[in-house]
């Protein structure tokens, strides 16, 4: 289920700030893969977007958008398919961290066809991959691909994904700080080198919605800010009325001789995404019950564990369920851990608008 008037607001707030801080806004679909989002993400447009595999950027494509950034690392054998949606109509802008990947873009016969638009990652503390600022690398890769004329470089380009990790507002503060910094000081690096750096791009929800100053910085991509999740509220970047999608489930036992209920939603229904550490959802928040069987104040219940297709509910506090909180039948709502993986699992979105009627169904892309 997915609330519209929870993701508009959410929209909003992500591009009243990029406006206040006079910043392309390039939303990140990885987490949405839908049209009819993507088109709300960019209805105030000052950007493209960014997406995470080709079969994104061929999707968005064919429903009109052409100006995409693909954020994984790119390898030579997906070279051909760059080409063809380039030819299609596509401005695709691709990422490289690696020096013989630069030599072999510059080296490859691409004569008639449009060039490469070349994205440098820089790792600002992730660890995952991109070259560090002070890499010799840095400069020698802007300088293969600004040298050679099928290649158009864009800038650089980073992603503080430490930042989910971040065990308060403060450290997601100070990681939003050094990301702009590590990443605008490699952009200098490459200018003071007589060297073309037009774009510096950033992107994580938590430190564009933390992050106090952008000095430097051109382009940020955020993604999970669409739907947010209780992973985000664990840390301080979102509150429960924020979380925009949900998992409609029903109560399928619920057991006297043992105090257990069982419902429908397992792992390929909610992923096994825990939250990290310290987190308190389990793998799913019961945020409320569709038709209301609670006797008195209701307590807060989660999913305490998960097979493929099935969750137990649990209390949160640790004491036993109230099994006369639930009968078979009972339809419950759960909030996710992390959005992006439980609506990978699924075809489309149920749309609402502040009540349980379904108004609308919006398809979503798979694969790669």
């Amino acid at each position: 289920m997915l609330d519209l008037g929870v993701l508009q607001r959410n929209l909003d707030r992500v591009a009243d700030k990029a406006r206040l801080h006079q910043l392309k806004l390039r939303p990140h679909l990885k987490t949405a893969k839908s049209a009819e989002i993507a088109r709300r993400a960019t209805a105030r447009h000052f950007g493209g977007i960014t997406v995470s595999t080709l079969r994104e950027a061929e999707y968005f494509l064919e429903v009109g958008f052409t100006d995409l950034t693909y954020s994984v690392g790119i390898t030579p054998d997906k070279l051909a398919d760059v080409t063809r949606l380039q030819q299609a109509g596509a401005r695709l802008n691709i990422l490289l961290d690696d020096v013989a990947l630069a030599r072999h873009l510059s080296d490859r016969d691409h004569r008639n066809l449009p060039p490469f638009r070349v994205f440098l990652e820089i790792d600002c503390g992730y660890g995952r991959s991109g070259q560090p600022t002070d890499a010799e690398a840095v400069v020698e890769i802007a300088r293969l691909c600004a040298e050679c004329a099928h290649i158009e470089f864009r800038g650089v380009l980073s992603h503080a994904g430490h930042s989910y990790h971040a065990g308060s507002i403060e450290e997601i503060r100070e990681i939003a700080a050094s990301e702009c910094a590590q990443t605008v000081a490699a952009a200098e690096r490459i200018r003071a080198s007589g060297l073309p750096c037009p774009e510096v791009s950033v992107g994580s929800t938590p430190t564009f919605v933390h992050g106090e100053a952008f000095p430097g910085v051109t382009e940020v991509r955020p993604g999970n800010y669409m739907f947010f999740d209780l992973s985000m509220r664990h840390r301080g970047v979102c509150e429960p009325e924020d979380i925009a999608v949900s998992v409609l489930t029903s109560v399928i036992a619920s057991r006297a001789h043992d105090g257990r209920v069982l419902v429908d939603a397992g792992c390929l229904a909610m992923s096994k995404d825990n939250g990290g550490a310290g987190h308190p959802y389990g793998y799913g928040l019961v945020r409320d019950k569709l038709n209301q069987r609670n006797h008195g104040k209701a307590a807060t219940y989660i999913l305490g564990s998960l097979s493929q297709e099935q969750g137990w509910v649990a209390r949160a506090d640790g004491a036993e369920v109230q099994i006369r909180d639930f009968a078979i039948g009972d339809r419950l709502r759960i909030l996710p851990n992390h959005s992006c993986m439980t609506a990978a699992a699924f075809d489309s979105y149920h749309v609402v608008d502040g009540g349980l009627d379904i108004v609308d169904h919006w398809g979503r892309c798979h694969g790669w």
